[in-house]
Parts: structure tokens; C-alpha cells; sequence
């Protein structure tokens, strides 16, 4: 039997290995999955809601950014980075086939909402959010809360390979074969983004998103801060 993903076909069989490799794969060099109702529930959540690209990719990413921030030193939560890295790429699932927020905002929006159902701190909150709304944009959440940079961190890695060589080889082959990365993950990611952002163009500009727009569609055109300046309303 065959199972449909974004990027390639996998058997039922495949499923029940990756299954079995990441319930075995509780610990990556001292990184575990947090063993909470609240982090099996989004795991749940997320796994049901999410393709298998989207959802080993997404698992990837908490990975990635603990293992960063365990390497840094950083102090983290790992039940509050798991949820935002669960939740980073929900925005881009049929679910919000009619929003016209950007993706990363329905996410975090989304993660909002699970968090205040469980009675979390605003404060606690307001980090999720802020980790999953900024993730696509460089330059500011490596200066913000450790939860908020990780995701990005993590997410940088997985898509793009940043930081690939500050990670072991061991530690490299130890997440990819509890979460894999199926047989074209690149242009599964980009595909996928691209489903996700099509219908909502706009909401590209201003971060590397419109990268992909224009790489999948001949006929985008990028916003241009310049035209807008230019051709505003203002004299002078």
C-alpha cells in the first residue's frame, strides 16, 4: 500500500519503521521530546493536521535549535520550544487555505490559542509567538529570547543547511533517521511552501518568502520598497 506525501510516495511499511526509529529515538545527545500531556497532545495535533513532510520536518526542527542551544549554553524551555517548533509551519496546511495572514502568523496564532487552552503565562505565550511569527525573518530573533532564536536557528538548518557543520555526524544521522528526510525533501519544502503562500502574495514581502514565489511562478512580481516610496502619495 501507498501513501501520498508532498515530495514522494512512501509504503505502509516505511511509515511503521520511521514510527518505531523515532518512539526509539528519545534521546539525541542528551535531547529528549518533552514528556508532557501538553507535548503529546500537540504532537498528536500536529501529526494529524500536517503532511509527513511538514510534520518530521517540524520534529527536525526542535532538534536542530536544542541541540544549538545546548551546544551555546543557552537556558530554554524545551516543552515551550518543542510546542513552537510543532507549530512553526502550521500556517501553510489546507487549513488556512483562505487566510490572508502570512503563514508564520496563522501558526503562531494557532499556537496562541492551544497555549491559552492550557492555561500557560502570557509571558510563556508571547515567546511561542513571537518564535513561530519570525522565523522567516533574519536578523532579530537570534537577539531575542533563547526559545524565539532556536526556532529559527532550527528551522535554518533543516531547510538550508545552516550550521550544518557545527553539528556531529552522529548527531546528524541520529535525528535524520528517527525524522527522515524522504527522498527529495528540497523540493518538498519548496513546493510545500509554495502551496502554502500562492493564494497570498502579498504576504510575502518582506521576508525570503517571496523567494520562493518567484521561483515556482514566472509571472510574480515582488513588492519593491523603493516603487513604494517613489510612487506614494507624498511631493517630496
Amino acid at each position: 500500500m501507498l501513501f501520498r506525501t508532498d515530495s514522494h510516495n512512501i509504503t505502509l511499511s516505511e511509515i511503521l519503521s520511521i514510527e518505531e526509529n523515532a518512539v526509539a529515538a528519545t534521546d539525541i545527545s542528551g535531547v529528549k521530546i518533552p514528556d508532557s500531556t501538553m507535548a503529546r497532545e500537540v504532537t498528536q495535533l500536529i501529526r494529524d493536521t500536517e503532511s509527513d513532510l511538514l510534520f518530521f520536518h517540524s520534529t527536525r526542527v526542535y532538534f536542530w535549535g536544542a541541540l544549538i542551544g545546548s551546544r551555546r549554553g543557552l537556558i530554554f524551555d524545551p516543552e515551550l520550544l518543542y510546542i513552537a517548533a510543532m507549530f512553526h509551519d502550521l500556517g501553510l496546511t489546507q487549513r488556512y487555505s483562505e487566510s490572508r495572514l502570512r503563514f508564520e502568523v496563522d501558526g503562531a496564532n494557532a499556537a496562541r490559542d492551544f497555549l491559552r487552552s492550557h492555561r500557560i503565562a502570557e509571558r510563556d505565550i508571547e515567546k511561542v509567538w513571537n518564535a513561530i511569527a519570525l522565523h522567516t525573518t533574519p536578523g532579530i530573533p537570534e537577539h531575542m529570547h533563547p526559545e524565539i532564536a532556536l526556532v529559527q536557528a532550527g528551522a535554518g538548518m533543516d531547510v538550508a543547511g545552516r550550521g550544518y557543520d557545527q553539528f556531529t555526524r552522529e548527531q546528524r544521522e541520529a535525528v535524520i533517521s528517527a525524522y527522515p528526510r524522504g527522498k527529495d525533501f528540497k523540493n518538498g519544502i519548496i513546493d510545500a511552501f509554495y502551496q502554502g503562500m500562492k493564494f497570498r502574495p502579498d504576504t510575502t514581502f518582506g521576508t525570503f518568502n517571496d523567494d520562493v514565489l518567484a521561483f515556482k511562478d514566472p509571472n510574480f512580481q515582488r513588492g519593491n520598497i523603493c516603487s513604494a516610496i517613489l510612487g506614494s502619495r507624498w511631493e517630496h
